[in-house]
């Protein structure tokens, strides 16, 4: 196995996050794949892991914290390391995940970063705060679940921290289920769930409004505290798994008819 830079004849793997057998995956991908179009301009980055057959294994993509959905100076965000277990080809557990992590590092230094920052689970599932604090990450802030980690490369670096959460959401149309979906475009959870209720509101006609919040620039972050989640009346819905469309619908319809 070996690391390459992110190439054109990989692209379109890359914006399904190699995840070529997934339905799923390519129901988010349009979106991410426009994200990355405009990312790649502010400084996107993308390591991935190939056999010596050329297929792709793994991925890490990380960006200029200033472009990213945190606060921090100088740093460079991971956004995420997936890596599909062997069943879909991937080469999970065969140290992949060290070997991307540490050449994104090595990246971000010959780029001039004082460190680097990424965010975690801190319960044992995918992206676990555990996982990075063993690779040398140390915690920098929490939110729920959610851990931003870091680890600087210079004494001057500066921590990281999370926009801080905020509930003033575009004004509610009177008379009307009101669905706010942030999205940022990155993630194909957060594309998944922004689709699915953009889909349902459709479906369910004038008696919901639907309004969808870009979140791709750092500013509405700032502004709004949150990069990727669904609101029904200002209620979260939970995407961690993405809801399906049907769940989705149904807790739409189930707000019309209270």
């Amino acid at each position: 196995m070996r690391v390459i830079d992110l190439a054109a004849e990989h692209r379109d793997l890359f914006a399904i996050c190699l995840e070529d057998w997934s339905a799923e995956a390519k129901e988010a991908g349009p979106r991410r794949a426009q994200w990355i179009e405009r990312f790649l301009a502010r400084g996107l980055r993308a390591k991935l892991a190939v056999d010596d057959a050329g297929k792709v294994g793994g991925m890490i993509q990380y960006l200029p914290i200033a472009q990213s959905c945190v606060q921090g100076t100088g740093l460079y965000l991971i956004l995420c390391i997936w890596i599909p277990d062997l069943k879909h080809g991937g080469f999970r557990g065969s140290g992949t995940g060290t070997a991307l992590l540490e050449a994104a590092e090595a990246d971000a230094r010959q780029l001039g970063a004082q460190g680097m920052a990424a965010w975690g689970i801190w319960l044992p599932f995918w992206m676990k705060a555990s996982w990075f604090k063993r690779h040398g990450y140390r915690k920098a802030d929490r939110r729920g679940m959610a851990v931003l980690l870091w680890k600087p490369f210079s004494a001057d670096a500066e921590p990281p921290r999370w926009y801080p959460r905020r509930r003033v959401f575009p004004d509610p149309v009177p008379g009307k289920v009101n669905i706010t979906a942030f999205v940022n475009g990155w993630c194909m959870a957060g594309n998944l769930t922004a689709e699915r209720a953009r889909r349902a509101a459709v479906e369910l006609g004038d008696k919901v409004a639907y309004v969808e919040v870009d979140t791709s620039e750092p500013g509405a972050v700032a502004k709004w505290g949150v990069s990727d989640a669904v609101f029904v009346d200002g209620r979260e819905v939970r995407s961690g798994p993405p809801p399906t469309y049907e769940k989705m619908r149904a807790i739409i319809a189930k707000r019309i008819k209270a």
